[in-house]
């Protein structure tokens, strides 16, 4: 049985149906502002009753402008990237665009594909999570017309906006707890250290050493992973056990390889945290309904998307535009998955509120952020 294509319906069809001009129906559909509303509302009516659906690829390519806004970042699984994505998604879509999620895997060939797909579809602009220290091949994507904002990632001066979160800070803060706590000894899992978040939260974890005395080379203990997610949080936990002495305290560069250092431990036999403290990073939203409740580092991830997204509308609209930076605080939540070192030798066993999971979680100081 054979089929018939539908006809694809043009402007002409539209034109013929409604008695007017085709500069009249194009002028409906580019510069509404310029025909009586009379006659735009017999174009608008016409369009609805034939169906006709505006060829936005092609149209694109005519006015040189786009209604579609691109997103790379590094997983889109990942709840914080999830999160941030639909702080982008709101503001864009406020606004009149659509918005097209990619992820790279923090490699550089895919992210590289991506853009080169991306661009060809003349997206309005590019927010994303860069795999690589090297920027250049945004400077030239840029420099081609598509506007490029650098989501949480730092930019250099002048060259891109960016939203971006201390995330030297946030490392020092999930270490000074433990240490603060009498750990003294911590393990760090980390994912590569060539990705920006990772080598900026292993710097404020030596730092929070150092400030408490300690010889960040004997006090913390480097444990990498291939990725930041479960399973490779489960992975690090033999080499987190085999130390001499065991760390009593871990620092998670995120919250997923958290969950797994915690699954790890469990299936050891080890306690948490009687036995040794786990601290995650960007405080997901599953974090306080783990057991035991996961101590985090809280990023404001909606508004670290949602500031994105404003950048780059603001770069489109505003002819005296110039590049900046916009710049969040973390924030420490403490919960149940922490305690005293001193807790190792079975104190918590009485069920005190550090050792329930169901206890309310303790903030240390709200910042703002700045830009």
């Amino acid at each position: 049985m054979s089929t018939v294509a539908p006809r694809r319906l043009t402007i002409r069809s539209v034109a013929e149906r409604a008695q007017v001009s085709l500069g009249t129906v194009s002028n409906v559909l580019n510069r509404p502002e310029m025909v009586a509303p009379a006659t735009r509302a017999r174009v608008q009516a016409a369009m609805d009753e034939l169906g006709f659906v505006l060829n936005t690829a092609a149209h694109q390519l005519r006015m040189g402008n786009s209604r579609s806004v691109s997103v790379v970042v590094h997983d889109v699984s990942n709840s914080f990237f999830t999160e941030t994505i639909r702080g982008i998604e709101d503001v864009a879509n406020d606004n009149g665009y659509v918005v097209i999620v990619s992820s790279s895997d923090a490699a550089p060939e895919r992210e590289q594909r991506c853009l080169r797909l991306l661009e060809e579809q003349r997206v309005l602009g590019v927010l994303i999570t860069p795999a690589e220290k090297d920027l250049k091949h945004l400077a030239r994507l840029q420099e081609r017309g598509t506007r490029v904002i650098l989501l949480d990632r730092h930019g250099p001066v002048g060259g891109f906006c960016s939203v971006a979160v201390d995330d030297v800070r946030g490392g020092e803060l999930a270490a000074t707890h433990l240490f603060n706590q009498g750990h003294q000894k911590v393990a760090m899992v980390n994912g590569p250290i060539e990705i920006r978040q990772c080598a900026d939260r292993r710097r404020g974890v030596r730092r929070a050493a150092r400030r408490a005395g300690f010889d960040p080379d004997t006090a913390i203990v480097d444990v990498p992973v291939a990725t930041l997610s479960t399973a490779g949080g489960h992975s690090a936990v033999p080499i987190i056990l085999a130390g001499s002495p065991t760390p009593t305290g871990v620092v998670c560069a995120n919250d997923m390889a958290a969950m797994g250092v915690l699954r790890g431990l469990r299936e050891a036999g080890m306690r948490v945290p009687d036995d040794i403290s786990v601290v995650g990073y960007d405080d997901i939203d599953f974090a306080a309904m783990l057991s035991p409740s996961l101590t985090s580092v809280r990023q404001p991830k909606y508004e670290l998307g949602a500031s994105a997204a404003r950048l780059l509308l603001e770069e489109v609209s505003d002819a005296t535009h110039t590049h900046r930076e916009v710049r969040f605080e973390p924030e420490l939540i403490v919960r149940s998955s922490t305690a005293p070192a001193q807790a190792r030798s079975g104190a918590l066993k009485a069920k005190s509120p550090s050792s329930n999971g169901a206890s309310s979680p303790q903030r240390a100081r709200v910042r703002r952020p700045v830009s």
